[in-house]
C-alpha cells in the first residue's frame, strides 16, 4: 500500500486489522474495510483475493469486518474472524466459497455462538480453534468439525479485571507448550494462561491503567511471540509496538 492511501485494487488495502505470514514468506491479509482476504505471494507488492467479493455481506463467499485469521499448514486451510457475522469461516485451498467452522448461529453467549470474535489461532496439537470472543469478553476452543466451543478463559456476557476474567480480549495465541497469551485490551494488559487453569498472571501492562510509559499500554490489540518467546505487542492507542523480553 503505497503512501499510507487506501484503496480496493490488488495493489492497495483499506484498514488492514490481520496478517499471517507462512513458511514460504507468503503474506495472507485480512483487508478489513474492503471486506476480503488478499495473498501476497513472497515479496510480490500485488495481492490476489482468496476469501470475500469486497463488500460485505453474510453470505458464505463474503465477509463482515474481518480482523484475524490463521493457516492450517497441513492441509492449507484459511480461518479468518468474520466479526462482525459472529463466525469463523474456513477457505481452503483455491476455494472461492467459503464454510462456517465456527459460529454462525447469531451473536451471544451460547455455546454455539460467537459474539463479534476478532482473532483465530489454529492449535495443530488439538486440531482447534482457540478464538478471542471479544464481545462475551471470553476465550474460547472449538474443536474442528465440533458443533459448540469449550470454555479457556473468561466468564461469557461478564467482563471484569480480576485473574479470572477478561474485558473485551482482542486476541489470543499459543506458544508450544500450550499456555496461552491473551490481549485483554479493555484492561490495558497482557494475560498469561497456564495450560488448562483459568485464572492469569499479568505480564505486560497494568491492569485497568493506562498510559504510554515503558510500563504501561493503551487499548493492545494483538499479540506475537518469537522463537525465543520474547513477546511483541501492538498497542494501539499508543501508536507503537512494544517488545517484552522473555521472563
Amino acid at each position: 500500500q503505497p503512501n499510507g492511501v487506501a484503496g480496493a485494487t490488488s495493489y492497495y488495502l483499506s484498514q488492514p486489522c490481520g496478517v499471517y505470514v507462512d513458511t514460504n514468506s507468503n503474506i495472507y491479509v485480512s483487508d478489513t474495510m474492503n471486506e476480503r482476504v488478499q495473498f501476497f505471494s513472497s515479496g510480490a507488492l500485488s495481492g490476489t483475493t482468496i476469501a470475500g467479493i469486497g463488500g460485505s455481506g453474510s453470505a458464505f463467499n463474503q465477509l463482515n469486518n474481518n480482523y484475524g485469521l490463521t493457516l492450517n499448514a497441513n492441509s492449507s486451510t484459511l480461518y479468518i474472524a468474520d466479526t462482525n457475522n459472529h463466525r469463523i469461516m474456513s477457505y481452503a485451498s483455491n476455494a472461492t466459497v467459503g464454510t462456517v467452522a465456527a459460529g454462525g448461529n447469531g451473536a451471544g453467549t451460547l455455546v454455539n455462538q460467537l459474539y463479534t470474535p476478532m482473532s483465530v489461532y489454529y492449535d495443530s496439537a488439538s486440531n482447534s480453534l482457540v478464538i478471542a470472543n471479544t464481545g462475551a469478553h471470553t476465550i474460547v476452543r472449538w474443536v474442528i468439525g465440533a458443533t459448540t466451543w469449550t470454555l479457556v478463559a473468561g466468564y461469557p456476557g461478564s467482563y471484569g479485571s480480576s485473574a479470572a476474567t477478561l474485558n473485551s480480549p482482542a486476541c489470543a495465541i499459543l506458544d508450544s507448550l500450550g499456555n496461552i497469551y491473551v490481549a485483554d485490551t479493555s484492561n490495558h494488559r497482557i494475560q498469561f494462561f497456564s495450560a488448562g487453569q483459568r485464572n492469569g498472571t499479568t505480564i505486560a501492562g497494568v491492569t485497568a491503567v493506562q498510559g504510554n510509559t515503558d510500563n504501561l499500554l493503551n487499548n493492545p490489540r494483538s499479540i506475537a511471540l518469537d522463537n525465543q518467546l520474547n513477546l511483541y505487542v501492538a498497542d494501539a492507542s499508543n501508536n507503537r509496538v512494544q517488545m517484552f523480553s522473555r521472563l
